[in-house]
């Protein structure tokens, strides 16, 4: 039931939205982005979380560089929340869209939208995650996407009508798993957000160079349904609304048959696609994500990585003794067993700094 805050803050947003439309698009982005950027100055906590995620991911920045980038990334996230989600009905249209979305290399993945085969689409809090789903029913491809509610009632219903105008449908993520199946059974394709905290009961996989919890139910419906798994991404061009889409992996059933652990290896693998991203334009990832909160069993316990762990990373194709090494230290590093300077004192692959 809506409260009397409820109805402030959502009349507060449309008269925001409201006044926003008297002005160009990218004067807006340039003037929430400017916000973003005094936030990032005032808000300590939010901005120390961000710079400690961003120097853990790439230990060989310097402070200003991670500084940096945290500011760059709440920049982008006041751009998304304020102007794009409000913005993306008026923008994009099916006369208007080319103006605004360039599509990338999509050959693997047109065959599979025209045929109307059911498959997974994963993205993540990066580049901007409410234009592709929208963009996909935009084209005539239907697609149900998994969203999280916002807690006021009244935004979520609006913002919830915004996204569905072009035939995107969106589930709640709370006791959703039938309808999943249901839609899969029928053809159809869904989308995550797949670098959410799993909480400590997760399936921990590399990312980024740590152990991250990652939900099970993305590779257990790939497996039961056999089905592909599309890693894709919003590109922004900075402070304009222009996107380029991305896509850095396709996982097939081919892929995980022969695997000793498939569900293992296909959440560490759209999790490599979704670092794959965040390497390529690393300021437009969300820092202040808790992606790293829950930690391990072996970790809370004050232990080192057991070695069944050690045998599952080590086994996966792209695993490499430098990156098994890192994974181990800061592993050690989040266990107390090693201190944070560890952490930066790693070797790492080629291409690992932005």
């Amino acid at each position: 039931m809506a409260t009397a805050a409820h109805w402030s803050q959502y009349f507060a947003l449309r008269t925001l939205s409201a006044t926003m439309q008297c002005f160009n698009v990218e004067e807006n982005l340039r003037t929430v982005g400017a916000f973003g950027s005094v936030y990032s100055l005032l808000s300590a906590k939010r901005r120390g979380r961000a710079r400690m995620n961003i120097k853990r991911s790439f230990p060989r920045l310097s402070e200003d560089e991670a500084n940096g980038l945290a500011e760059a990334s709440i920049r982008n996230m006041f751009q998304i929340f304020a102007v794009d989600s409000l913005a993306m009905p008026e923008l994009l249209t099916h006369i208007t869209w080319p103006d605004r979305v360039m599509v990338g290399e999509m050959d693997e993945v047109l065959p599979l939208m025209v045929r109307e085969e059911p498959a997974l689409f994963l993205t993540a809090h990066a580049g901007n995650w409410e234009v592709l789903g929208y963009f996909v029913s935009l084209l005539g491809f239907k697609m149900t996407a998994l969203a999280r509610p916002i807690d006021n009632p009244l935004i979520n219903q609006w913002l919830l009508d915004l996204r569905e105008q072009h035939g995107l449908k969106v589930l709640t993520k709370f006791g959703a798993t039938q309808e999943v199946d249901q839609i899969i059974d029928d053809g159809g394709r869904v989308g995550f957000i797949a670098d959410q905290n799993a909480g400590d009961k997760g399936l921990f996989v590399p990312f980024l160079g740590r152990m991250a919890s990652s939900y099970k139910s993305i590779g257990l419906l790939a497996m039961r349904h056999q089905i592909p798994v599309v890693a894709g991404f919003a590109k922004r061009t900075p402070d304009q609304f222009k996107y380029e889409i991305v896509i850095t992996d396709i996982i097939r059933p081919d892929d995980w048959v022969d695997q000793p652990d498939p569900l293992f290896y296909i959440s560490a693998r759209f999790n490599r696609a979704v670092e794959q991203f965040v390497r390529l334009v690393p300021d437009q990832y969300l820092w202040v994500h808790r992606r790293w909160k829950s930690r391990p069993k072996w970790e809370r316990e004050g232990k080192t990585m057991p070695s069944r762990m050690i045998a599952k990373l080590e086994r996966l194709p792209w695993m490499t003794p430098t990156l098994l090494k890192r994974l181990q230290v800061n592993s050690a590093v989040d266990a107390g067993l090693e201190p944070i300077e560890k952490a930066y004192e790693v070797d790492l692959e080629p291409g690992e700094t932005p």
